[in-house]
C-alpha cells in the first residue's frame, strides 16, 4: 500500500492539497493511508496543511512555496461540485488593484458564517452572503463586497479606491451591472448607495432607480470620499467623514 500512496503522490502536481480519499483504497483502509502519510510529514517527504489534509511542497530559488490559496480552501468554496462559498476580503482587494497590501487573512463569504479556522500560515474567517452563490455570480459578489467592506480596504485612502472602483465598473458588461443591481439590494444600505453613485460616474446611462428608491434618504454613509472623487455622493447620502 506504501508504494500505492506513493506512486499517487508523484503524480500529484506540487502544491496540490489532498485527503486520504484522493488514494485509490478502500475506505476501510483510511486509517493505514493516514498514518502512511503521517510517516512520510515525519520523514520530510510531504507536508501537512492541516488535519488530514497534506500536499507536495514546491522549492524554487526563494525557498518553500506554499500551496495556491485556491488549494488551501477547495474543500470550504465547493462541495460535490457545487459551489458554496468564495474567496472574499483582503485576497479580492489585491486582485482588484484596491491595495497592495498582502495578509496571512483570509475571508470566505458562505451563506451561514461560521467560527475561523487556522490552516497552514492563514487564518481563515467565514462572513455571510445573503445571496444565493453560484458559478456566475462569484466575481459580481466580489465585487459587492469591495463596497460592502469600503471601509476596511488597509493602505489606500478612500478617494483612491473609490477613483479604482469607478473604474472596474466601467469595465463591466451591461449582465453583469444588472446582476450587481439586482444582488445589492440584500446588502447593506451603504453598499447600494455606493454602487448607485459610482455607477452614475461609470455608466451614466444605466437605470440606478431601483438602488435610489431602495434607501433611507434620512441616513447618511460616512465612507471618507471626497466630492472631487464622487460628485454626486451627495444625491446618495454618502459623506465625507
Amino acid at each position: 500500500m506504501t508504494e500505492t500512496i506513493r506512486n499517487t503522490i508523484n503524480r500529484f502536481a506540487t502544491g496540490y492539497v489532498f485527503t486520504t480519499l484522493d488514494f485509490p483504497v478502500d475506505v476501510s483502509k483510511q486509517a493505514t493511508v493516514n498514518r502512511i502519510l503521517n510517516n512520510m510529514v515525519a520523514a520530510g517527504q510531504i507536508r501537512r496543511l492541516s488535519k488530514g489534509r497534506f500536499y507536495k511542497p514546491q522549492i524554487s530559488e526563494f525557498g518553500e512555496l506554499q500551496p495556491d490559496i485556491d488549494q488551501v480552501v477547495k474543500d470550504l468554496i465547493e462541495k460535490n461540485g457545487k459551489p458554496v462559498g468564495y474567496i472574499t476580503g483582503n485576497t479580492i482587494f489585491n486582485k482588484y488593484g484596491l491595495t497592495t497590501e498582502a495578509h496571512a487573512d483570509l475571508q470566505i463569504a458562505v451563506r451561514k458564517e461560521k467560527k475561523p479556522i487556522v490552516r497552514g500560515i492563514y487564518q481563515i474567517n467565514f462572513v455571510s452572503q445573503p445571496n444565493t452563490i453560484t458559478k456566475e455570480n462569484i466575481p459580481v459578489l466580489q465585487l459587492l463586497d469591495c463596497l460592502r467592506f469600503f471601509k476596511t480596504i488597509p493602505d489606500t485612502s478612500p478617494e483612491q479606491a473609490c477613483q479604482r472602483l469607478i473604474e472596474i465598473f466601467r469595465e463591466l458588461d451591461s449582465k453583469q451591472v444588472l446582476a450587481a443591481k439586482k444582488l445589492v439590494l440584500k446588502y447593506n444600505p451603504a453598499s447600494i448607495a455606493l454602487l448607485g453613485a459610482i455607477l452614475e460616474n461609470a455608466c451614466p446611462d444605466e437605470d440606478v432607480s431601483t438602488l435610489y428608491r431602495a434607501l433611507n434618504h434620512l441616513s447618511t454613509y460616512k465612507l471618507g470620499i471626497s466630492e472631487t472623487e464622487l460628485p454626486n455622493g451627495k444625491k446618495w447620502h454618502i459623506i465625507n467623514q
